[in-house]
């Protein structure tokens, strides 16, 4: 094994060249924020939309849950749009996957602003769902332009949880924004209209900001400085078999100590308003505002745990996170049937360790891998990870909690927890072995 989880000992800054690690952030905040952005407004409409205007055919219960359904449709094709781009960039350059993708991502995600309802086009408009979701999922694949590696590769060796976080913050800030236009548009526009026509403009809006997020993308990529620094440090795409063969087990490791992140990644934000729409009279709007408040709170968490991580370590820092997340699997469907207040604490809760723990979960995903594997490696752990842990979140907690209790729910969160810890015992196993 390369190295334990909290050290990467060909982490050594180069000097080659005048960018810095500052300037690699920039591009890494920029692209990770645009992808969540889109990647939330997806989310929410899911909840809240779709259920009413793709199935209406079936009760409510039944066509959120076909919803979430499609919505896990991106993380089981993601793997393969990785490898797919992937290839695209060994025959035609890194700035033709990303253009490729991107454009991929945006046409998926413009599409859906203009399907047709299903009353207008009856089963077809499912269909075109489902088709749209995938290409959302082959684009996201393709869509790693490997600067956060760089990042991570060029961090001063004092301050590598700092550089892991800075990524991580476009998960609250994509939230907060794709929350709050839809929290808006459903608190000013009367609720006919907007399962009309209404929840349409979040996705122009997503269509609007790839746009601009491709152009500064491609900037950074297409700069000579940058191009020196991927191929110094052998970020470049290397071939799936060869990838597997030497780091299988690097992979799964990585994917598995960062599940409890990812687990409870779409239970604090997707899952939540699903409940309350389905069975609270409590209002959207409201609980929105709550969400919003709470992705502020993960903003602060993620910053914080680049400053704790940089002082007892990535590993004890992502074991005693999930510790924490193993106790508030155990509370949270407490929480989530109790009252108003109770639910605000879930969401407030759930926010604090989100960020806590999501701050440091792409470090944890690729810190074993060698530099030689490290650009097609993080890809595939990620993908991994997001269909391990959240892809089918929403899905599996809402069906279970709603046929047999919310204590599914913790369960659930429980598990994700209980894999990370696993997971840092084994690769601290293995490391003191080799």
């Amino acid at each position: 094994m390369a190295s334990s989880i909290g050290y990467q000992g060909n982490e050594i800054p180069s000097d080659s060249s005048h960018v810095s690690p500052g300037d690699i952030a920039v591009g890494v905040v920029v692209g990770r924020s645009s992808e969540y952005f889109d990647f939330f407004v997806y989310a929410i409409a899911s909840a809240l939309v779709f259920p009413s205007v793709f199935f209406p055919f079936v009760d409510r219960l039944d066509g959120t849950l076909y919803s979430f359904a499609i919505f896990a449709l991106a993380f089981l094709v993601r793997p393969i749009g990785t490898v797919l781009f992937m290839a695209l960039q060994r025959r035609f350059g890194r700035e033709a996957k990303l253009t490729g993708a991107m454009f991929l991502l945006g046409l998926s995600t413009a599409g859906i602003a203009f399907l047709p309802n299903y009353d207008e086009a009856g089963h077809l408009s499912i269909a075109l769902l489902a088709v749209c979701r995938m290409g959302q999922g082959l684009a996201l694949g393709g869509a790693w332009d490997g600067l956060p590696s760089l990042l991570a590769l060029n961090a001063p060796p004092q301050r590598r949880g700092w550089f892991a976080m800075l990524g991580q913050l476009g998960a609250p800030l994509g939230f907060f924004v794709a929350a709050g236009l839809f929290a808006y548009l459903m608190g000013n526009v009367d609720s006919s209209d907007f399962l009309n026509w209404g929840w349409r403009y979040p996705f122009y809006v997503a269509f609007a900001i790839n746009v601009v997020a491709l152009f500064a993308r491609l900037r950074l990529v297409a700069d000579d400085d940058f191009t020196r620094m991927l191929e110094e440090r052998e970020l470049q795409p290397t071939g799936v078999m060869e990838l597997l063969r030497s780091q299988s087990r690097n992979l799964l490791i990585g994917a598995l100590a960062a599940l409890s992140s990812f687990a409870l990644f779409h239970l604090v934000t997707v899952f939540p308003l699903s409940w309350i729409s389905l069975f609270s009279d409590r209002s959207v709007v409201d609980f929105l505002g709550v969400e919003m408040f709470g992705a502020v709170l993960a903003a602060g968490g993620v910053v914080m745990s680049g400053l704790i991580a940089d002082r007892i370590g990535r590993r004890v820092t992502l074991g005693v996170l999930a510790s924490l997340i193993v106790l508030f699997s155990i509370a949270a469907p407490s929480l989530m049937r109790g009252g108003q207040s109770s639910q605000d604490a879930f969401v407030v809760t759930g926010f604090i360790l989100l960020g806590l723990s999501y701050g440091q979960a792409s470090g944890a995903m690729t810190s074993n891998l060698p530099a030689k594997y490290r650009y097609m490696g993080a890809a595939l752990t990620a993908d991994l990870a997001w269909l391990l842990g959240a892809g089918f979140a929403p899905l599996v907690a809402l069906g279970l909690s709603a046929h047999f209790g919310l204590a599914y729910m913790g369960i659930y969160l429980f598990s994700g927890a209980a894999a990370t810890l696993a997971a840092l015992s084994l690769n601290r196993a293995l490391e003191m072995r080799d």
